[in-house]
């Protein structure tokens, strides 16, 4: 059983049509995700599957909601007996290991706000963080350069008042043996002043470009990831989902947290560490049975080049990908190699799934993004505001309505930073993309990574497609350089795939492929070979950085 049918008026349509125009949300007004989904899970089913975690190490647990509630109510008075409550933040930096989801809820049965974040931070971007936000406390696993940086910067921030840790470490308390110490009977005001509209997190966005801001998401919003998990990932009663992502990434409360208990599918987690390894993340699916995965591209990009037919994928329904665009010619190989086709979806870590190629309701076009999310009015809009005519390239925007289930707030304490991407009655996600006669969407780029030479204005994305069909190419990243001539030329940093080697012989049949595959004119005339690309901690493709190295 799942709780679907309290939070959404129908779960079955005629067509796209029919869901587009007809579903909606019922958010009661003290919606609170953590009391309303865990807790009543615990209640009606407590023997119900939540979690099912395994490392690298070859430990495993199984979590029931009512282990969830259990752990997470005494978390909460933890945090409760060091002074955390309503309105107060909490950097949670925990990996991929169980103890993130019992303390996310066990802050927001509080009323607390979390704010996940990566490992991988460094002192700077810590005290970045805990003064933006006014951080209180630190929740981290125990790290020796991660803890460093967390008590270095902490030094430096006059907020923060105390740091936790997995475990025994000098400056820090132990997070599993102070939540041992606590009763399992959770009193808190603010369960019964709940509110929907109330912050439950805030996310630094990963920045591709210029600082990290700060994105602030309510209770309200986790009702919309309804249609991530449910009509997009299709996840199932009792099903198990494995999104790939790290919590310090958004994409995990796409993929990891709200939708997918909402339907009652428990989630899996694997914790493992060090370079990601194809071969690794295949036995886990066919070992557990895996029912629904969602990956980026990225992690396509490698699956291609391993042996999937030594792997028993028969227990996977529906195979999905979102983060950056999947190039046709990955889709085509996945789709040979497991018979499974990949269910492309769209949104920022300040939406929930904005379009998307439902399963029930469209064939995917292989390169689109499917069409809109019911949750939202999409329109294609020029540089002066308008809408732009089918076949043409607009800015991706949402019309703004009130109550707005699955968007952002905006940006935490900073009014004039929200009313640079929410104004004119829209919000302005910055992503460039052309609607064809059908309905359906394709992600041209962002308006930074536009290309515009001798006149021409030219997409990465469709640079990026065309090489990617070729057998040399495992990466690649479409960038622009400044020439005097053309204004700007289109440049091709590469990954090259096992077997192949840096040449000029290869260049060149890499730009005729590219001429051939596509207009003539965007092909890259720069071609530089390299061991990675620069990404951000999301896994996303950081053309800025590329731009800057070449400008140096």
């Amino acid at each position: 059983m799942n709780l679907l049918d309290r939070f959404t008026n129908r779960l079955s349509f005629r067509d796209y049509d029919d869901f587009y125009a007809n579903f909606r949300l019922i958010v009661p007004e003290n919606f609170h995700f953590a009391y309303d989904v865990v807790d009543e899970y615990a209640a009606i089913a407590p023997e119900k599957r939540a979690m099912v975690w395994c490392d690298d190490l070859g430990d495993e647990r199984i979590f029931t909601f009512a282990d969830i509630k259990r752990i997470s109510d005494k978390a909460a008075n933890f945090f409760l007996s060091r002074g955390i409550g309503r309105g107060d933040t909490v950097v949670v930096i925990l990996q991929r290991r169980h103890e993130y989801w019992t303390t996310l809820m066990a802050l927001a049965k509080i009323g607390a706000i979390a704010i996940p974040a990566t490992h991988m931070l460094m002192e700077k971007d810590l005290v970045y963080r805990m003064q933006k936000a006014d951080v209180k406390m630190v929740v981290s696993v125990n790290d020796d350069e991660l803890c460093e940086n967390i008590a270095r910067a902490a030094e430096k921030v006059a907020s923060v008042q105390t740091l936790v840790t997995l475990g025994k470490r000098e400056g820090f308390l132990d997070l599993t043996e102070e939540t041992e110490k606590q009763s399992e009977t959770l009193c808190t005001p603010y369960k019964e002043e709940r509110s929907a509209d109330d912050i439950t997190l805030l996310y630094f966005t990963s920045g591709t470009t210029g600082l990290p801001k700060m994105v602030c998401l309510s209770e309200r919003y986790t009702l919309g990831h309804i249609v991530t998990a449910r009509f997009w990932h299709h996840c199932i009663d009792d099903g198990l989902h494995f999104t790939l992502a790290e919590t310090g990434w958004a994409k995990a409360s796409w993929g990891k947290l709200f939708g997918q208990w909402l339907c009652g599918s428990a989630i899996f987690v694997y914790d493992f560490h060090g370079k990601f390894e194809p071969d690794d993340l295949m036995n886990h699916i066919a070992k557990y049975r895996i029912t629904t995965f969602c990956a980026p591209p990225t992690v396509y990009r490698f699956m291609i080049k391993t042996d999937l037919s030594k792997y028993d994928l028969s227990s996977v329904r529906y195979m999905m990908t979102a983060g950056e665009a999947l190039n046709p010619e990955i889709y085509r190989k996945i789709v040979m190699k497991t018979g499974h086709k990949i269910y492309e979806g769209f949104g920022q870590t300040e939406t929930t799934v904005v379009c998307a190629t439902f399963p029930d309701y469209m064939e995917i076009r292989p390169g689109s993004m499917g069409k809109p999310s019911p949750l939202y009015n999409v329109q294609l809009l020029d540089d002066e505001g308008r809408p732009v005519e089918p076949g043409m390239t607009g800015e991706i925007c949402i019309r703004l309505r009130e109550p707005q289930e699955g968007l952002f707030d905006g940006y935490y304490r900073d009014d004039a930073l929200t009313h640079t991407v929410k104004y004119d009655g829209y919000y302005h996600l910055g992503d460039l993309a052309f609607c064809d006669s059908d309905g359906y969407y394709w992600f041209v780029g962002r308006k930074d990574d536009i290309i515009k030479s001798s006149g021409y204005r030219i997409g990465p994305f469709e640079v990026e497609s065309a090489l990617m069909e070729h057998p040399a190419v495992l990466e690649c990243a479409i960038t622009a350089v400044p020439d005097e001539l053309r204004g700007q030329l289109v440049k091709a940093t590469i990954v090259l795939a096992r077997g192949y080697a840096p040449s000029d012989e290869l260049v060149k049949e890499l730009q005729n492929h590219v001429k051939k595959t596509t207009a003539p004119y965007k092909y890259p005339r720069v071609v530089e070979f390299v061991e990675e690309l620069p990404k951000t901690i999301s896994g996303k493709i950081r053309r800025v950085q590329i731009r800057e190295q070449d400008a140096r």
